[in-house]
């Protein structure tokens, strides 16, 4: 093991063919054909994030893929050399896996995510059948962000945003710096997201930490007021910081992502009969 390399344990998970962190691999379930969910995790996590609500989602029957983008789970350096493309190709192949077998597909994300999860609404518009969404970001209102694109070019990170987590003795798997060139990209799909939100139409639940250090409510608002969802509902939690899905409201998280996917399935079934 180099040095300054990560203490854990590598392994070889053969959905991305390079060695990740034990605890970064991707997680897939296949459970009913009714109700499939995509889980996408945030800028520079892993699923490891995610996994206990893609486990509880697992435990009520639905199929459930939370792929590991590209980049993420490695190093930090292995960021830099991603963009928001490859990010958005690895959470759009794991959709067209679900969608293929599953009467109704949701995709759930939190922060980044939460854009990437939008992407996938306005691109496959109503083979969507709904979003929930976590702390979602599109956009920040943090001083310096304007120069990012220049600074990227001379500064290969900057110390990192994970942990952010209220609950004691709980810790986020996710990397100690934020690579800056990635960082610029997320930038770049921030714009694109926020440019088309009048394309989503489907059914949305946005859950909101009262106090979040990484992402500002303005992001939330924008998300909000932007989509054109007849059905949208927001949640405010509040004993959660950023990593809402690891802090003290995930079971609230995960008990009405349950229940609005099923609200919204039978929904639409009623429609198709």
């Amino acid at each position: 093991m180099e040095d300054g390399e990560s203490p854990l344990t590598l392994a070889i998970d053969r959905e991305v063919g390079v060695p990740v962190l034990t605890g970064a691999e991707p997680f897939a379930h296949e459970g009913s054909d009714d109700i499939g969910v995509l889980l996408c995790h945030g800028f520079t996590g892993t699923p490891q994030s995610m996994r206990p609500w893609a486990e509880h989602l697992a435990a009520e029957g639905f199929s459930v893929r939370c792929p590991l983008l590209p980049g993420h789970g490695t190093r930090w350096q292995d960021m830099n050399r991603t963009r928001w493309q490859h990010w958005y190709d690895r959470v759009d192949t794991g959709f067209g896996l679900l969608s293929a077998r599953c009467r109704s597909t949701f995709v759930f994300g939190q922060s980044m995510g939460g854009a990437l999860a939008l992407r996938l609404a306005q691109r496959h518009g109503p083979e969507v059948a709904g979003l929930v969404l976590v702390n979602p970001s599109v956009t920040t209102l943090k001083r310096g962000a304007r120069l990012l694109p220049l600074l990227a070019k001379v500064v290969p990170s900057i110390p990192g945003v994970a942990n952010d987590i209220a609950k004691p003795g709980v810790r986020e798997l996710a990397y100690d710096r934020t690579p800056l060139r990635a960082a610029a990209s997320l930038q770049q799909l921030w714009g694109v997201v926020r440019a088309d939100l009048g394309r989503v139409r489907q059914p949305l639940l946005l859950l909101r930490s009262a106090v979040d250090h990484v992402v500002e409510p303005v992001s939330s608002r924008i998300v909000l007021d932007g989509v054109a969802s007849e059905d949208k509902t927001e949640v405010v939690l509040a004993d959660s910081f950023h990593v809402a899905t690891l802090d003290n409201d995930a079971p609230t998280i995960f008990a009405a992502s349950v229940e609005f996917a099923r609200r919204v399935h039978e929904a639409r079934v009623g429609e198709a009969a």
